[in-house]
């Protein structure tokens, strides 16, 4: 099986070459990101028991889910500029590490205060993963071929609500009481530890950059140093930018910006209340509503794959990532206004977050065509910074809609009209072209 399709490239040996290293390194990251991404959003889980434990609002809630996206912001550009200084295989090991720590660590959350200061700390900690990874998939793939690889990536979210949420609900219902803690208290600690475990693995298992790796041959390794070196050129004599000044003054980066602010505020807005979603439909039992809420993810990994690998083929991106716009905010808008019909509120839970998942597909293939070298590494973590600032907006607003009206598809008509602007910012991205002669495969146009 070829995680990267053999039509993205112009010859067999490239083929060849790009899915061995897809294969070392994609279902690895894929399994780290599923980790990190549950640690991120397992709250939404715990919220269900640990609200009456610790006297925990709606409002409060939205608050502390969403204020580790300050955190993780403000730590974003350094934490990128020190993996591109120190190398990924060391930096990726300590945010793992650390994130994990404070995971488990939320077990021991006894008053909103304390929630808010883990959530705070736990942002600090994780900042630079995601950026980190993009960042990396820059050493190791051809513009041409990011799209698929940040598709089997991102997968990692789809497979954190699909594997997840079934697993939170049953931990939570079948640990509660165990040797004293509550059901969310052993959430904390069965999902944490795992960042742990394989932080460790990360400093053994990962190498910085192509060139000297064992796993390549001689030839191999050579090859994609000089294909990449040369795109690099063919990018900066195209326009792309590749100083630190570059990444603030790009107007399309600062349109994928906004494009990701949008995406993720859909994408978490859902996430983090998709369990009060589900319960809100008439949905019981703990475990049950973890099945149901895995249905939207379970969709969208299959779209995401087929989006990313059309993208890649047709080598085209803007088309590609405003139709994914759209389509998250008409499901967005299709939730809210069949908010009473759990059959058509799912269906459109699950058309905005196949819309939102595969328009980052399509998203993170664009920075490294449009910035090179420091500016890559610097773009990069600006676009995650600001974007993620949608992980903060989207839960504290979805907890002050409800809390002050009642309705939690208010809401989601909100993030529906942000997408809609994400849609045409995207629409608007018009990245440097590139002469294809110069590098072989290059992509004709974006």
């Amino acid at each position: 099986m070829k995680l990267i399709a053999r039509n993205t490239f112009d010859n067999e040996q490239d083929s060849v070459l790009y899915n061995r290293i897809a294969w070392r390194l994609l279902p690895f990251l894929f399994v780290l990101y599923i980790i990190a991404f549950l640690d991120r959003v397992n709250v939404g889980f715990a919220k269900l028991q640990m609200s009456a434990d610790i006297g925990l609002s709606d409002m409060a809630f939205g608050f502390g889910a969403g204020v580790f996206f300050i955190g993780y912001c403000l730590c974003e550009i350094p934490s990128n500029m020190m993996l591109q200084r120190v190398g990924a295989r060391f930096w990726i090991t300590r945010i793992m590490v650390m994130w994990g720590i404070l995971s488990v660590s939320m077990m021991f959350v006894q008053t909103p205060n304390q929630f808010y200061v883990l959530r705070f700390l736990l942002g600090m900690a994780e900042a630079g993963f995601y950026p980190g990874v993009v960042l990396y998939m820059t050493y190791w793939f051809p513009s041409y071929a990011r799209s698929q690889a940040m598709a089997w990536f991102n997968l990692g979210i789809a497979m954190a609500g699909v594997l997840g949420s079934p697993l939170s609900g049953w931990i939570m219902q079948t640990f509660a009481g165990v040797h004293g803690l509550a059901g969310w208290q052993w959430l904390f600690l069965i999902e944490g530890t795992p960042a742990v475990l394989l932080g460790i693995v990360v400093f053994f298992y990962l190498d910085d950059r192509p060139g000297n790796v064992h796993w390549l041959s001689p030839e191999q390794n050579q090859r994609v140093v000089r294909q990449l070196a040369a795109q690099r050129q063919a990018q900066e004599h195209a326009g792309a930018g590749h100083n630190f000044r570059a990444a603030f003054v790009n107007k399309d980066l600062w349109r994928l910006i906004y494009v990701n602010f949008a995406l993720l505020c859909g994408t978490y807005g859902v996430s983090f209340w998709l369990p009060q979603i589900v319960q809100g439909l008439g949905i019981k039992s703990l475990t049950h509503t973890g099945l149901i809420a895995a249905i939207p993810f379970a969709i969208a990994s299959v779209v995401m794959l087929v989006v990313s690998r059309h993208s890649d083929r047709t080598r085209e991106r803007r088309w590609h990532g405003t139709l994914c716009n759209l389509a998250s905010a008409a499901g967005l808008a299709i939730a809210a206004f069949f908010h009473d019909q759990p059959v058509l509120s799912l269906a459109g839970l699950s058309l905005a977050m196949s819309g939102g998942l595969a328009g980052f597909c399509v998203l993170w293939a664009l920075p490294g065509v449009l910035l090179t070298g420091t500016a890559a590494a610097a773009g990069i973590a600006l676009i995650a910074t600001i974007g993620n600032l949608g992980g903060y907006a989207s839960p504290f607003m979805m907890g002050w809609v409800k809390q002050g009206s009642g309705h939690l598809e208010y809401g989601l008509y909100v993030l529906a009209v942000m997408t809609l602007i994400g849609a045409y910012a995207m629409f608007s991205v018009k990245p440097p072209q590139q002469d294809r002669a110069t590098v072989s495969a290059e992509p004709a146009s974006i």
